[in-house]
């Protein structure tokens, strides 16, 4: 079905589950912290989240191949549902941990499906295109979610998760009620039933777009976790001068995905997009040593976003093109190796800092150009399979 009627009901879908999870980023902390997590906890109750998507999104992407992705929508976005209401029903740690598991688990689901079902209903011209609208809808529910969480949890701590839960479950019946099931009964019976692993994806020939993509979010989950602490350092910002640089660069980043992606991938193709986001990253990284003040930590971390940001787009509509799997399958375990990067990123770049602060930065660079490397090598294996 190649039809791209659906992408704004789908945009709409991922905006408001975004921006449910969004809401809860600001008082998560200070809510762990008041039933009485000890920072260390804290970290866990972060990890935890990550690496139950880590595990089970490959498994989601396959079910999505064989039973249609609509169910796996469902599944997805009533997990954080239920994952909200938990939370905002614990009375001691366990329940915290508990909460986090479940989302973790029933959540996997979200981001691969939504993935695949925007390359069942686009062509391969529009492909880049379409996965940069659902990197901006991502994009902007950071956006508000966490101001709306900022301002709601005045009055109580819960109050941000209630008001998440119930978004997520209006996005439920959202999708229920109006947005169409977009894998045909009979192309899910050509799907493979081999069950999806880490191993298998590392020895396949879209190897290297899956390690680009673990380097990529390795790289700015790092960044995220340590820039705080560099910019305070540097140049004295504030908690509050920190979430508009941040609302700035996901602004940006939101445009870019949404309005001038697709018609860069139209015009240069996805390998050259994906080229001058790494560019864009390696700047980034560089500029941002030499901060002094909120005007140049803002463009700078800007100029670093808006690279990042056009890869993941680029590398899941070059990944749906190519897989010899079902589309789910392949964005599945993409968004696995999405979390692994998660998980490791600010563990790392949070020790480097410890040793000098600006080595999560100078080692971002080097991972860039290692990205850079890994993405020539397969454009040419690509290149020399299609001669063949």
């Amino acid at each position: 079905m190649n039809d791209r009627r659906y992408l704004p009901l789908l945009f709409v879908v991922m905006f408001l589950v975004m921006m449910g999870f969004g809401i809860i980023i600001p008082v998560l902390p200070f809510y762990a912290e008041k039933i009485g997590a000890t920072p260390t906890q804290l970290g866990w109750l972060m990890a935890v989240y990550s690496f139950m998507q880590f595990l089970f999104a490959p498994m989601w992407g396959k079910l999505s191949d064989r039973y249609g992705r609509k169910p796996m929508l469902l599944i997805g976005i009533f997990g954080l549902a239920l994952s909200f209401f938990l939370f905002a029903l614990a009375t001691k740690l366990w329940m915290l941990f508990a909460a986090r598991i479940i989302g973790g688990f029933l959540s996997a689901a979200t981001m691969p499906t939504a993935m695949a079902y925007v390359a069942d209903v686009t062509t391969e011209e529009n492909r880049g295109k379409g996965m940069g609208i659902i990197g901006a809808a991502v994009g902007l529910g950071f956006i508000f979610g966490p101001a709306i969480g900022g301002v709601f949890s005045k009055h109580s701590l819960t109050v941000p998760f209630w008001i998440a839960g119930s978004l997520a479950l209006v996005t439920t019946m959202f999708v229920f009620f109006f947005l169409h099931e977009s894998l045909p009964k009979e192309k899910r019976a050509n799907t493979q039933t081999t069950r999806p692993s880490l191993m298998s994806a590392l020895q396949s020939p879209l190897a290297r777009l899956y390690v680009l993509q673990l380097i990529v979010t390795f790289s700015l989950a790092g960044l995220e976790a340590t820039f705080a602490y560099f910019a305070a350092k540097r140049a004295g910002l504030s908690s509050t001068e920190l979430g508009y640089i941040f609302m700035i660069m996901g602004l940006a980043g939101a445009i870019v995905q949404g309005g001038l992606l697709g018609k860069l991938i139209q015009s240069f193709g996805e390998g050259t997009v994906i080229r001058a986001g790494l560019f864009l990253s390696a700047l980034g990284f560089s500029l941002i040593l030499f901060i002094h003040n909120f005007w140049t930590a803002a463009l700078y971390l800007t100029i670093f976003g808006i690279g990042n940001g056009v890869i993941r787009p680029c590398v899941s509509a070059l990944l749906t093109k190519h897989t010899t799997d079902g589309q789910g399958s392949a964005t599945g375990m993409l968004s696995s190796f999405d979390s692994l990067g998660r998980i490791g990123g600010p563990a790392i770049a949070g020790w480097l800092f410890t040793v000098k602060p600006s080595l999560p930065y100078m080692t971002g660079i080097i991972l860039t150009f290692v990205s850079f490397a890994l993405f020539q090598s397969f454009q040419r294996t690509t290149m020399q399979k299609g001669s063949a």
